[in-house]
């Protein structure tokens, strides 16, 4: 079943993706060639001024498709940001574009030409022709899923983020991966996977490289390790694609129950403070202001309620009012604090003033005046 679902997700992105994708050919001065490459917008892109994240997708010509699309259904749910995607298509090209030297394992000849086309030529062109953020990422599969790897090594490395799908590692490149990682200054996400129908070697490498990385201590790089049952080297990309944007993303996406059960519930602070700090992480990673989502308003106020620290409902609902000034979510959770905490007529005036302002996430204004109208009966008021 989670095959065909799989397939279905695929399919249908892929029809989607059919109508909104530009391919162009790219005069590249560093390959001394013109170069296909595919563009899919975010569907939002011409509604608004919105900026997006870039994914650079290598091996476009079979691995865009399946990025393109993943990222399209991930971003309806907003479990990921809206992203720009960019294919680079290297039919017949792919061994010449990643050649390195078997001497030192570093970019020569066409190799060398490539990656300055993808960093001096193609980053900035799309930074320049389109509405962009900081925040980059590269994926790659076999030999490009060792290409990327080359960004890391510049002073400040081109991608934030690196999706090694199977990767055929140059002779040199885990020392040079295990050398350069300790000293990243900034955040940077590593997404590998194999699986245990992979090439011998290749797997055998791959988990060598997790291992390796695994001993790293750094903070700056978050990593991500997949070792999965059942596809081969080529279907590798379709089962992996979704959970590397998923660990990539995960701050991003609502607060779910899990985060909710393990995390939420569990913390000795203000439950509020680590709603600001998650939003105010979105931004400073991927350089995204979110607006806070009404769930998760909803979660922090359950989590409050749960737990019985009623204090934090003050916050909340200041909060809540700077989010969402013209409805009543903000009067809401301030009448449950000066309610909880024995306010009652504070309480009773806030939700009555709350009526003139919409509805929101399932908080009516019958709701309100029924809160009122209980406090009245109750006090005497």
């Amino acid at each position: 079943m989670k095959r065909i679902l799989y397939l279905l997700v695929i399919f249908f992105s892929a029809q989607f993706i059919a109508a909104q994708v530009t391919y162009k050919n790219f005069n590249s001065e560093k390959l001394g060639e013109a170069r296909e490459i595919k563009i899919q917008l975010p569907r939002s892109y011409d509604s608004g001024d919105k900026s997006y994240p870039i994914i650079v997708v290598l091996d476009g010509d079979y691995m865009f498709e399946i990025v393109a699309g993943n990222v399209e259904y991930a971003a309806y749910w907003e479990d990921i940001p809206e992203a720009i995607v960019v294919g680079i298509n290297q039919f017949d090209k792919r061994e010449s574009d990643t050649m390195y030297s078997e001497q030192n394992s570093l970019p020569v000849e066409n190799g060398e030409a490539f990656f300055d086309f993808i960093g001096q030529e193609l980053i900035p062109y799309i930074e320049k022709t389109y509405r962009t953020e900081k925040f980059k990422v590269a994926v790659g599969h076999g030999i490009t899923a060792n290409f990327i790897n080359y960004y890391l090594f510049k002073e400040i490395p081109l991608f934030n983020a690196y999706i090694s799908l199977s990767p055929e590692l140059a002779p040199d490149m885990q020392t040079f991966l295990t050398e350069r990682l300790p000293n990243i200054s900034t955040k940077t996400f590593y997404y590998l996977a194999t699986s245990n129908n992979d090439i011998k070697g290749v797997k055998t490498k791959t988990e060598a490289l997790n291992t390796a990385i695994k001993g790293i201590e750094n903070k700056n790089v978050l990593s991500t390790f997949d070792n999965f049952d059942g596809p081969t080297h080529y279907s590798l990309p379709a089962h992996a694609i979704p959970k590397a944007l998923e660990s990539i993303f995960f701050v991003f996406k609502p607060i779910s129950m899990e985060e909710y059960k393990e995390t939420i519930l569990k913390l000795e602070t203000s439950p509020v403070d680590y709603l600001t700090e998650k939003y105010e992480t979105i931004q400073d990673l991927f350089g995204i202001k979110k607006p806070i989502l009404v769930n998760d308003f909803r979660a922090i106020a359950a989590a409050i309620k749960k737990s019985k620290k009623f204090e934090y409902f003050e916050p909340l609902g200041k909060l809540a009012r700077k989010q969402y000034p013209n409805t009543l979510l903000g009067n809401y959770y301030l009448g449950r604090f000066y309610e909880e905490t024995g306010n009652t007529k504070k309480a009773m005036k806030t939700y009555q003033s709350a009526y003139i302002l919409e509805e929101i996430g399932g908080i009516t204004k019958d709701h309100v005046l029924e809160l009122s109208d209980q406090i009245k009966a109750d006090f005497g008021y």
